[in-house]
């Protein structure tokens, strides 16, 4: 984005800044409440979450997207979407009969995956064999560079969440010793609860990475997995051409030498 548009990267450069001045003006004193996390040996999941504070609610925030995000690719990111078989089939039948007007327009109607790559392909007919090939390999670069820039942002969370939760932490921890500064000598016990509570936010930092990070490393094998078979699927449906620009290319030196 331009003009007064944030870009991404410089929303997320303002998020310490906010978090640093939402944690001064709506600093909450840790004495409250501190015992509430666990009561009769249960955790209390509001106080919990209240213990999270401001940043504590910025990485539940990153755990919705997170969720949405894995829902979304899981839709998205699967075999019937960037290769389905009925498409496949209606190709096959229509390169196999010669009809690459039809075939090109039928991937128009259908754009995934595959159908960017045969269309890429189609394209390069009229030059050859060799330009149909690196029409499809450009082409198939081109996608799976798409669908891995699409899963960085899991990526993006998962490293994004422990550093903010590792903020909270310290900032928690510089709150509950303060509250002891002006205690002779404090006991080691009292130190405890303003403790556990300045935790929470790792403890919500680690909750968001560990998902976020292992279904990125998923999701991206399972695109080298998908952009291989796409790719292969593609030059199966495209070698007719190979066999109609031999035999072009036969009848073309046929025609020279009886010339």
């Amino acid at each position: 984005m331009h003009g007064r548009h944030l870009s991404f990267w410089q929303a997320i450069r303002c998020v310490p800044i906010v978090l640093f001045a939402w944690g001064i003006l709506g600093r909450t004193t840790l004495a409250a409440d501190r015992d509430a996390i666990f009561q009769e040996g249960a955790v209390n999941p509001q106080a919990l979450l209240r213990a999270g504070g401001p940043i504590g609610y910025v990485i539940i925030a990153l755990s919705v997207a997170m969720v949405a995000l894995i829902i979304e690719h899981l839709l998205s990111i699967r075999r019937g979407s960037l290769m389905p078989r009925s498409l496949a089939e209606s190709l096959h039948q229509q390169i196999n009969g010669g009809q690459l007007p039809q075939a090109e327009q039928l991937c128009k109607q259908h754009p995934t995956f595959l159908s960017y790559v045969v269309s890429a392909g189609l394209r390069e007919a009229p030059f050859g064999y060799t330009a149909i090939e690196k029409g499809m390999e450009d082409a198939a670069v081109e996608q799976a560079a798409r669908l891995t820039r699409k899963i960085e942002y899991l990526s993006l969370i998962g490293n994004l969440a422990p550093m903010l939760g590792l903020m909270g932490t310290v900032w928690g921890m510089i709150q509950a010793f303060a509250e002891f500064t002006e205690k002779a000598n404090p006991m080691p016990a009292d130190f405890a609860p303003a403790i556990s509570q300045a935790l929470v936010t790792t403890l919500f930092g680690l909750v968001v990475a560990v998902p976020a990070l292992a279904a990125y490393s998923w999701f991206r094998n399972r695109i080298d997995e998908y952009v291989a078979e796409t790719t292969l699927m593609a030059e199966h449906l495209i070698t007719p051409l190979r066999k109609a620009v031999i035999d072009r290319r036969k009848s073309a030196t046929a025609r020279g030498q009886g010339g």
